[in-house]
C-alpha cells in the first residue's frame, strides 16, 4: 500500500511570487546572504536586491522599487529607522520589516511611528515567520485573476488552500 501525504502543504511554486521583490538592508553581508538564501530556497522566483548602507539603500530603492524591504535599524550613513520613514513618505506602499538584533520597546515603537510594517527580532525569528512573512505579503501582492497555485494534499486530492 502506497502512503499518501495528509495534510501537509506544499512550498509555494514560485508563480505567486513571480517579480516579487524584496530588498535586504543590511550591513552585515554574512547575515545578507543567510536572509537571502532563506528566501530563495522557498521563493525561487523572488527578486532580491541587496543594500550595505543608508546612502545605498535610498539609490537602490528608487531604481529597484521593492514590494518588501527588510531592514536593519543600525547602518552606515544613516539609520534605518530613518530610512524607513524617509522611504515610507516617498513610497508608502512597500512595506518594511525592521529584522534587528537590537529589540527594545522604545526601538519598537520608533519603527511603528515611522512606517515598519513589522518589527522583527534577529535573534527570536524563526525562518519560517520569516517565510510567512514574505508569504502572506506575496499572496497579497498577486494580480487580481491569477489562479493561485497553493495546494494541500488531502487523502490524494489537491484543494486551493484558501
Amino acid at each position: 500500500m502506497m502512503e499518501r501525504d495528509v495534510g501537509i502543504i506544499e512550498p509555494m511554486s514560485g508563480k505567486e511570487c513571480v517579480s516579487f521583490k524584496v530588498m535586504l538592508v543590511e550591513d552585515d553581508h554574512g547575515f545578507r546572504r543567510t536572509l537571502a538564501g532563506l528566501l530563495t530556497s522557498r521563493f525561487p522566483s523572488i527578486v532580491i536586491g541587496e543594500a550595505g548602507d543608508g546612502g545605498e539603500a535610498m539609490e537602490k530603492v528608487e531604481d529597484f522599487l521593492p514590494n518588501l524591504i527588510f531592514m536593519d535599524i543600525y547602518l552606515p550613513g544613516q539609520s534605518g529607522l530613518e530610512l524607513t520613514r524617509r522611504i515610507k513618505t516617498l513610497y508608502p506602499n512597500i512595506h518594511i520589516v525592521m529584522l534587528t538584533s537590537y529589540d527594545f520597546p522604545e526601538y519598537r515603537e520608533v519603527a511603528r511611528a515611522s512606517g515598519a510594517y513589522r518589527f522583527l527580532s534577529k535573534g527570536s525569528s524563526t525562518a519560517d515567520e520569516i517565510q510567512e512573512l514574505v508569504e502572506g505579503l506575496c499572496a497579497k501582492w498577486t494580480p487580481p485573476g491569477v489562479k493561485s497555485t497553493w495546494y494541500r494534499k488531502e487523502a490524494g486530492n489537491e484543494a486551493s488552500r484558501s
